[in-house]
């Protein structure tokens, strides 16, 4: 395993090996669900400024593997999380977009729930820390 430097600031760290659903691991043409989803992001993202902010990123394997197409919403000094179980489509990325843009303009990470996409809501499978921080 090497690490890389990745882009300062919001990001959505996206596993581009993950399955395509939670029955198939490639799409017909052999796509895997999480590199199709990292191009759906990356083309919803260049359509609207309001996405700015959030920069899309991949790695192979983020180990959430028993859900599918699986993404690491992070920034430093805020709460992360990962969240999974999306169809790999321009939906998905506009709600995971959406999310991520509230995401960057909050201070600690914490989205009100009524400000959350309807396309994420019960998609989260864990929230992380900030390194040197638990959450009250």
């Amino acid at each position: 395993m090497q690490l890389k430097p990745a882009a300062p600031g919001p990001s959505l760290v996206v596993c581009d090996t993950c399955r395509f659903s939670a029955d198939a691991h490639e799409d017909e043409h052999g796509r895997r669900g999480g590199a199709r989803l990292a191009e759906a992001l990356r083309v919803v993202q260049a359509l609207d400024p309001r996405y700015a902010a959030v920069t899309v990123e991949t790695m192979p394997c983020l180990f959430a593997c028993t859900e599918h197409c699986t993404v690491h919403l992070r920034a430093a000094a805020k709460v992360g999380y990962v969240l999974g179980r999306f169809a790999p489509d321009a939906d998905a990325a506009r709600a995971l977009l959406d999310y991520a843009a509230a995401y960057a303009d909050s201070e600690h990470g914490r989205v009100p729930f009524k400000q959350w996409p309807e396309g994420v809501k019960g998609h989260f499978i864990v929230r992380t820390p900030p390194e040197g921080m638990l959450v009250e």
